[in-house]
């Protein structure tokens, strides 16, 4: 499928751009040498980058779920709940943490998270945080990022399609993509 253009306003990303471009964000963690003992995403938007750098590196993957995107269908930031527990295969977070997340808005989300962990987890050391855009309403630049996007353009990621797609609908929605 075609990806529109971008503007301004709105930024398009592919799905074979988007893979580029979490690659590239694992390159650019790797070129820094900073080693970290395990990568803690923030869902939703830190998980599919989170998991790749999780391993590519071969360190162990949290995930903390946070959300602000609730109202106008998921396009208007509002208050920031961070969930209670989080979720981890090998022990408890400790040492040097890789916070991910797919973009920085507003820069809130990031800035509380690591209020969070300095508050909730003493035997983190260190956090350093990483996304792949960073927009001009950003208060907070993340260590690592990519691309820097003044216009503040909505993101519409590959995976934004499966927002308004519901199960009644998957048999349609498959039967687009088979070739005749």
């Amino acid at each position: 499928m075609n990806t529109p253009a971008s503007t301004d306003k709105d930024l398009w990303v592919s799905w074979d751009d988007y893979n580029r471009l979490v690659e590239r964000l694992a390159l650019k963690v790797y070129e820094s040498n900073w080693k970290f003992d395990m990568v803690l995403c923030l869902a939703r938007g830190g998980v599919r980058p989170g998991d790749v750098l999780s391993r590519i590196f071969d360190v162990p993957l949290a995930i903390l779920s946070t959300s602000s995107y609730r109202e106008e269908a998921g396009t208007k930031q509002g208050n920031l709940d961070i969930a209670k527990y989080m979720t981890m295969t090998k022990g408890p977070l400790a040492g040097r943490i890789l916070l991910v997340d797919d973009l920085a808005d507003s820069g809130v989300t990031l800035q509380r998270v690591r209020e969070h962990l300095q508050s909730n987890y003493p035997d983190v050391t260190e956090v350093r945080s990483a996304v792949i855009w960073v927009k001009g309403t950003s208060s907070l630049v993340p260590d690592y990022h990519l691309e820097d996007l003044p216009h503040n353009p909505w993101i519409h990621q590959p995976f934004e399609d499966y927002d308004g797609l519901r199960p009644h609908q998957l048999s349609a929605w498959m039967k687009k993509f088979e070739k005749n």
